[in-house]
């Protein structure tokens, strides 16, 4: 799974190799279905404070398209996670509402002549 970071606040930039490693080993059994994702982190405010940090997740599957989830919270660490927990939820019950792929038939034995 390839992960994109896009971050322009100066402090969220430590944040990056974290959110690499719990996006791989939370979307790690889906890592064949969502082959990209990408993480987004912006200060709405800028230097004001408050609540403010938003965090949003892009996840490229194959077959369902694009999710986008979105959260907002005080700190980093705290929108990533519930961004991550949304992202996982909804992956679950978009992906469980996918048809599965026919699997072929394998010839046990070829026919007696």
């Amino acid at each position: 799974m390839q992960v994109l970071f896009s971050c322009r606040a100066p402090h969220a930039g430590d944040l990056r190799e974290l959110a690499r490693l719990r996006l791989r080993a939370a979307l790690q059994r889906l890592s064949s279905r969502v082959p990209r994702v990408t993480v987004q982190l912006t200060d709405v405010n800028g230097p004001r404070g408050g609540v403010d940090k938003r965090c949003q997740l892009t996840l490229h599957t194959a077959g369902a398209g694009s999710v986008i989830v979105t959260a907002v919270a005080s700190q980093w660490r705290a929108a990533f996670d519930e961004a991550l927990a949304r992202a996982q939820r909804l992956l679950a019950r978009l992906l469980h509402r996918l048809p599965r792929r026919a699997t072929p038939l394998r010839r046990l034995r070829e026919p007696a002549r």
